[in-house]
């Protein structure tokens, strides 16, 4: 899974009063305006904290934040990112310089840059290998690992030089999506600092282990030794982290403001009022907060969309032992899809900052992936079309809840006397979600649809729905939303590997198509956008995901002056890239 992104966003967050921001936003005490340009402040989203600084993901650490800090902590070999207003290899923020490709596209030959460690060591092919290594050695505990892809289709490593080495592949990719989808999720690792004479195997868990520790990542001579402009001063447990400028780094991006403070807030009320008292240089409103536009430019702000290149769900729970029966039945899900008001819920709910999304490519920008059936919504809004659906297929409506009567009808599974009843585990600390989920609630109900509603920071929801068996305990959740602002940012390429394929490394409800599958293996082979296009058009029909309105990543309010980069679509953000130009 490409930190470009196989990510999940969650949060474009709420706000709340200056008064509070000691309180509210953790860790944040003696933060300031940045009016001597020597710092600048940072809101990150209500509810989302860092909470891993490893440059390798696990299923519990996939927040934006993460990889954001761990990018400029750990420069990537190939940096893929929308930061110059289009989606492309950013080589100023690369630790490789160039990437050839065989004539039969069964390999590629990667050079490094002539760069450093902050401890004066050379980047070296060792360093690139021991990622290799370790990703080789415990592809199932990588987030990013999809079976059949990296690293099972990354057949050999060999070094040419200390700055040249060779991968090779099982087959021919497509060049393109190779660098953005494969190639960019690997991170040189200071082998001479990190390995320490284990095996990939114990470096893994010593370097997992450590990483678990969040009030040692500044204390922690680990994770010194980087190759990033930004270095850790402080990360506190509550979400703060203080970036400091690496008077070391040599690479083409170097920091131009010397202190970053992230900023965490368990509120988008707490960030809004901070943004008011001129604590915040950089941060958000919410889309039901745009009426207020004129008073944060009349405080020196501009009110900027942040767009992303995202898609937007609700993954079902397959394996789950009370519902997994019905959510396999594609009536069923049909029916919910036709429940969901996407134009209204962008509309009224978002306030006109999302569009509908009807499958699994980016709706918001124009592209050639987008086929024509997810384009023209094959599930319009319709209750009545929604309940038609299910009383065709054996369900009656009992006490307002539609009620299984014919178990042969229902579908494989599905017991008589079953209830359609089903609950959601959904990211806390914004008013927008909350308001999303509650509308959702409401039209489902007029379906005959029970939607319960449960919230906790976007953390535990990724940490309490994952990958699961049947008979496992934490298999009881039904419905996961991480979403706010987008639950999946995708790298240039919009592959589904990692989402929808069977077995994806975020494929957490364990959907599963043997067809999808192919679709998916062909659009990364393939050379024509026919491949992409096909999937696109099966996932709109088939609904794997209870697809919803994909809304900006979030409305950034930035402090005039502060500019010299373009809001990256990827969501990724980019310290170093900042600057005080007025």
């Amino acid at each position: 899974m490409p930190p470009a992104r196989t990510r999940l966003l969650a949060g474009a967050a709420a706000l709340s009063a200056g008064t509070l921001l000691l309180t509210a936003c953790s860790g944040s005490s003696g933060s300031s305006s940045s009016s001597s340009h020597d710092a600048i402040n940072y809101a990150l989203p209500a509810n989302f904290t860092p909470n891993w600084i490893l440059p390798i993901g696990t299923a519990a650490h996939l927040n934006t934040n993460n990889i954001s800090i761990a990018n400029t902590l750990w420069e990537p070999l190939i940096a893929y990112d929308g930061s110059t207003g289009k989606i492309g290899w950013n080589k100023a923020g690369s630790v490789a310089t160039d990437a050839r490709f065989a004539a039969d596209n069964k390999s590629v030959t990667i050079t490094l840059g002539d760069r450093h460690w902050s401890d004066g060591k050379p980047i070296t092919s060792a360093d690139v290998k021991f990622w290799f290594d370790l990703i080789k050695a415990n592809k199932s505990e990588w987030a990013g690992y999809n079976p059949g892809k990296a690293p099972d289709n990354w057949t050999s490593f060999k070094t040419v030089d200390a700055r040249h080495f060779t991968i090779t592949f099982d087959r021919a990719y497509n060049p393109q999506w190779m660098l953005a989808n494969e190639l960019n999720s690997i991170t040189p690792l200071p082998q001479h600092a990190w390995a320490g004479g284990r095996d990939a195997k114990q470096a893994w868990t010593y370097l997992n282990d450590a990483a678990k520790n969040i009030s040692g990542y500044a204390s922690n001579p680990l994770w010194k030794t980087t190759s990033g402009p930004y270095s850790v001063k402080s990360f506190s447990t509550a979400g703060k982290v203080v970036l400091t400028a690496n008077k070391k780094y040599d690479g083409g991006e170097k920091a131009n403001i010397p202190t970053v403070n992230l900023l965490p807030f368990t509120t988008a009320d707490a960030e809004k009022n901070a943004l008011r008292s001129g604590s915040v240089d950089y941060g958000y409103i919410e889309a039901t907060d745009l009426d207020q536009k004129d008073s944060f430019t009349a405080q020196g702000f501009k009110v900027e969309p942040w767009s992303g290149w995202a898609i937007t769900y609700m993954p079902y729970n397959f394996n789950n032992p009370a519902m997994g029966a019905v959510f396999k039945q594609l009536y069923a899900r049909q029916a919910i899809q036709h429940s969901i008001d996407q134009a209204s819920l962008a509309k009224v709910v978002l306030n006109g900052t999302a569009v509908p999304g009807y499958g699994p490519i980016p709706q918001g920008q124009a592209s050639d992936f987008l086929s024509p059936v997810q384009k023209d919504n094959p599930y319009p809004f319709s209750n009545d079309t929604a309940k038609s659906l299910l009383t065709s297929h054996g369900w009656a409506e009992q006490g307002g809840v539609m009620t299984c009567s014919e178990p042969a009808k229902c579908g494989e599974g599905v017991a008589k006397g079953t209830k359609f009843e089903m609950q959601v585990l959904s990211q806390s600390g914004s008013a927008v979600t909350d308001n999303m989920m509650s509308a959702i609630q409401s039209s489902l109900a007029k379906t005959g649809i029970k939607f319960s509603i449960k919230t906790a920071p976007v953390n535990s929801v990724l940490s309490q729905t994952p990958q699961c068996t049947s008979g496992q305990s934490i298999c009881k959740w039904q419905l996961s939303f991480f979403g706010t602002a987008g639950s999946w940012y995708f790298n240039a390429f919009p592959t589904g590997d990692s989402l929808f394929q069977t077995g994806g490394g975020s494929n957490f409800g364990n959907y599963s198509n043997p067809a999808v599958d192919k679709l998916v293996s062909a659009s990364t082979t393939s050379s024509s956008n026919q491949a992409i296009q096909d999937y696109s058009a099966a996932l709109a029909k088939d609904l794997p995901v209870i697809w919803l309105p994909e809304p900006d990543y979030q409305i950034s309010v930035v402090k005039n002056g502060l500019g010299g980069f373009s809001q990256d679509s990827l969501a990724n953000f980019h310290p170093a890239q900042w600057k005080w130009i007025g």
